[in-house]
C-alpha cells in the first residue's frame, strides 16, 4: 500500500466531510475521485498529503512513498526563472550533481588531486545512473507536449497566465515521477491536443495516479477504479466512469427494491399486529411480530443528494435562416496572425463546437462573431438575431453589491423566485447560498452566476466560451440536456470532449489561418481523422517499402506500353508526352541519386552507432578514470560521437522524406 485512510472521520467545524471512511491506495492504480462540488474531493486529497489532521482514524503513508499534488493553490508560486528552469527543478539531485561536478572539475584542473578525481568520477557515475544526460531533452519534450513552443522555453515564468503556469507546474510534477500523483482538475488548463498528450503520457506512468476531473472522456480513458465521495462516505467501483454509472444505477435500483420490499413487509406485519393483538389465541404471535419489527435493521430510502432539475430556455423571436455571415475575415495581434481572408456561415439550428490548440484564436473568433473584437473583413448579422455571450470577461458586468438571486432577477427572464432558486441549484448554489453577495464569490462562483444569467436570457443565439470549466459532472450533464433541447443556435469553445460530443452537430477548427468546417459531430470527426491517419500511415509504409526496394536497384518507372505511346498522334500530344517523359527521366535520376545517398547514410549511421557504443564502453571502464587526461578525452570523444550520430539521423529523416515525395510524384 502506498497511502490510505483507515476509519477516518474529518470535520470542518460542525460540518462533516467524511465519516468512518477506509480507502487503501495500491501501486500502479489509476483512480478517478468524483463527487458533487462542495462534497470535499480536494479536502480528501489534502488529507492524503498531510495538510489536514483527521478527527478520528488514521491517514497512512508507506515509508519512502513520494507524492506529487497538483492543485489551484500552486498558482501563488512566482519567479523570474525561465519555464524550462522551473520544470528542470524536478531533477533536484541531478542539478545538485551538475553543480558539484563543475566545482570538482575546476578543482581537479588546478590540483590534480587523486581524492578529488575519485569524487569527480563517482559523481559522474551517479549522474549517468540517474539519467542526467537526458533531463533537458525529457523536460523539453514534456513542455512541448503540454503546448509550449520552443521559443517559449526560455521566457520567464511570470510572463505567463495562470493556465499556462499550471502547465509548467504539471510538467515539473510528472517529471519528478512520484509514487503517487494527485491531479485536481488537470484538464481545466489544457487544450485538446495537450489533453490527448497527457493521456498518452499517464497511460505509461509507472506510479499510481488519482484524478479529480469533470471530463468524462478523460476519466474513461485514464482510470480503472472510481472512488465516489457521496453522503460523507467513500464508495468504490472497480471500473472506469461508464462502469461506475451503470453499477451505481444498479446499486440504487437494488437498494430501492430492498427498501420497497421491507416497507411492504413492515406494513403486513403491522396489519397483523393491529388485527390480532387483542385476540387471545393470536396474542402470542402478535407479540412475536412486534419483537421482530423492533429488532429489524431498517433500510433507509434511497435519496439522491442532488435532484435532477430541468433547465428550460425561452425564445421569443425566430431568426432568419442565416444568423451570421463572415466574409474575408483577417485578424492579427502584432506579428501573430490568427486568421487570414477566411469566411464561414452560421445557420439557424447549428450547434457548432470551435475546437483546437490554445493560441489558434478560438476565443478571438468567438469575440469577432459577437462583435466585441476588431478585425478586417465583413461580419454580417442576420434578421431577428438576439445573442447572449458567455465568456470570462462577462464576470466584470456582474453587480458586486447584489446577491446572486438579485442578480438573476435582473436578467429579465420573468422566472419566479423558486424557479430561479431551482436553476441556481443546477449551477451549484443551494439553499442560503443564493443570498451571498457577488463581491464575496470566488472567480469560479462568479463564472457560474454569469453562465446562469446567459442561460435564462431569451436569446436565440448563444456564444459560450468554456462553459463547463467550473461545473461538476452532474451539472455538466444538466447543461448538456438543456442545450440539446435548446431550439436556438449556438457556437461554443470547450476542451471537454464529452460535452462537445453530446451538444455539437458541427465542428469548426482553425487550420492554416482558415476556418475549416466539419459537417458532423465530434465522434464522427475523430473517426474521420483516424481513417485519414491510417491512410497516411499505409502510404508511408508503402513508400518506405518502395524506397528500400529502390536501394536494391528496383523502383524504376515502367516504360509506357505501345498502346499508351500510340494513344495521341497529334503533334500537340506528342510534344506533351515528350515533356512528361523528360520530367519522368529527371525525377527517376533524382530518385536513384537520393537512394544511393540513402544507402551510404545507412552505412554511416551503422558505423557511428558502433563507434558510440565502443566509446561508451571505454567511458564506463574504471581504468579510464585513473588518468585525468585520458578520461577527459574519452568524455569529449563520446560527446562528439553522440553529436555526429544525431546529425546523421536528422539527414536520414530528411532524405527519407525526399524519397517518399519523389516516389509519390512518379506514381
Amino acid at each position: 500500500m502506498l497511502a490510505g485512510l483507515t476509519n477516518v472521520t474529518f470535520e470542518f467545524g460542525e460540518r462533516a466531510i467524511l465519516r468512518d471512511a477506509t480507502w487503501h491506495i495500491q501501486p500502479n492504480e489509476r483512480i478517478g475521485l468524483i463527487g458533487y462540488n462542495g462534497t470535499g474531493k480536494s479536502t480528501l486529497l489534502k488529507l492524503l498529503v498531510g495538510e489536514y489532521s483527521v478527527s478520528a482514524g488514521s491517514v497512512e503513508r508507506s515509508r519512502g512513498t513520494t507524492i506529487g499534488y497538483l492543485h489551484q493553490d500552486l498558482l501563488s508560486f512566482d519567479t523570474n526563472d525561465s519555464i524550462l528552469t522551473v520544470a528542470l527543478g524536478a531533477f533536484e539531485r541531478i542539478l545538485e550533481l551538475e553543480r558539484e561536478i563543475n566545482l570538482l572539475g575546476n578543482e581537479l584542473e588546478k590540483t590534480g588531486d587523486e581524492k578529488t578525481l575519485i569524487r569527480y568520477t563517482d559523481s559522474l557515475h551517479e549522474l549517468e545512473t540517474l539519467g542526467g544526460y537526458t533531463i533537458h531533452h525529457k523536460t523539453e519534450e514534456v513542455l512541448q507536449g503540454l503546448g509550449f513552443a520552443n521559443a517559449d522555453l526560455q521566457r520567464p515564468f511570470r510572463e505567463f497566465s495562470g493556465g499556462w503556469r499550471m502547465r509548467v507546474l504539471l510538467a515539473k510534477m510528472i517529471l519528478q515521477q512520484p509514487d503517487l500523483l494527485l491531479l485536481d482538475e488537470p484538464t481545466n488548463h489544457l487544450d485538446l491536443p495537450s489533453i490527448e498528450w497527457l493521456e498518452k503520457y499517464l497511460q505509461h506512468y509507472q506510479g499510481s495516479v488519482i484524478i479529480v476531473s469533470h471530463d468524462k472522456y478523460f476519466l474513461n480513458r485514464m482510470v480503472t477504479k472510481i472512488v465516489e465521495l457521496y453522503q460523507k462516505e467513500l464508495h468504490i467501483y472497480n471500473g472506469n466512469y461508464d462502469f461506475y454509472e451503470r453499477e451505481k444505477s444498479q446499486r440504487i435500483e437494488f437498494m430501492q427494491r430492498a427498501f420497497d420490499n421491507q416497507k411492504e413487509y413492515i406494513r403486513q406485519q403491522e396489519r397483523f399486529i393491529e388485527r390480532f393483538r387483542a385476540k387471545a389465541s393470536k396474542a402470542a404471535q402478535a407479540q412475536s411480530a412486534m419483537k421482530r419489527l423492533e429488532k429489524l435493521d431498517r433500510i433507509e430510502e434511497v435519496e439522491l443528494e442532488r435532484p435532477d432539475i430541468r433547465i428550460n430556455f425561452t425564445i421569443e423571436k425566430t431568426p432568419g435562416k442565416v444568423l451570421v455571415e463572415l466574409k474575408h475575415i483577417s485578424k492579427s495581434f502584432g506579428n501573430i496572425q490568427i486568421v487570414m481572408d477566411t469566411g464561414a456561415e452560421i445557420n439557424r439550428g447549428d450547434k457548432i463546437a470551435l475546437i483546437g490548440a490554445n493560441g489558434k484564436g478560438k476565443s478571438t473568433l468567438l469575440r469577432i462573431i459577437a462583435g466585441t473584437e476588431t478585425f478586417d473583413g465583413e461580419r454580417k448579422w442576420g434578421h431577428n438575431v438576439e445573442e447572449s455571450f458567455y465568456a470570462q470577461h462577462q464576470l466584470e458586468a456582474l453587480h458586486l453589491n447584489e446577491t446572486i438571486l438579485e442578480e438573476m432577477k435582473s436578467a429579465g427572464s420573468q422566472m419566479t423566485e423558486q424557479e430561479l432558486r431551482n436553476l441556481l441549484g443546477c449551477f451549484l448554489f443551494g439553499g442560503d447560498e443564493v443570498e451571498k453577495k457577488i463581491k464575496v464569490l470566488s472567480g469560479g462562483e462568479k463564472a457560474r452566476v454569469a453562465l446562469a444569467k446567459t442561460i435564462v436570457s431569451k436569446a436565440n443565439f448563444l456564444l459560450l466560451d468554456e462553459p463547463t470549466n467550473h461545473l461538476d459532472i452532474h451539472s455538466v450533464e444538466l447543461l448538456i440536456e438543456a442545450l440539446k433541447r435548446y431550439q436556438g443556435t449556438l457556437i461554443l469553445v470547450s476542451h471537454d470532449r464529452y460535452f462537445i460530443s453530446k451538444v455539437a452537430n458541427k465542428i469548426w477548427e482553425i487550420e492554416d489561418l482558415k476556418i475549416k468546417e466539419f459537417a458532423g459531430g465530434y465522434d464522427e470527426l475523430v473517426e474521420w481523422k483516424k481513417r485519414i491517419e491510417e491512410g497516411k500511415s499505409l502510404q508511408s509504409n508503402e513508400a518506405k517499402s518502395t524506397a528500400n526496394q529502390g536501394l536494391k536497384g528496383q523502383g524504376k518507372k515502367e516504360k509506357p506500353t505501345n498502346a499508351e505511346k500510340n494513344r495521341n498522334t497529334s503533334s500537340e500530344s506528342i510534344n506533351r508526352q515528350a515533356a512528361m517523359n523528360s520530367e519522368l527521366s529527371r525525377l527517376t535520376k533524382e530518385l536513384q541519386k537520393s537512394q544511393k545517398q540513402f544507402q551510404q547514410l545507412e552505412e554511416k549511421i551503422s558505423m557511428a552507432t558502433d563507434k558510440k557504443k565502443e566509446l561508451g564502453s571505454a567511458l564506463a571502464h574504471p581504468a579510464t578514470y585513473a588518468d585525468k587526461n585520458k578520461f577527459l578525452k574519452a568524455e569529449s570523444d563520446y560527446k562528439s560521437a553522440e553529436d555526429e550520430l544525431y546529425k546523421l539521423n536528422s539527414q536520414y529523416e530528411q532524405l527519407f522524406e525526399k524519397i517518399m515525395n519523389l516516389e509519390e510524384k512518379l506514381k
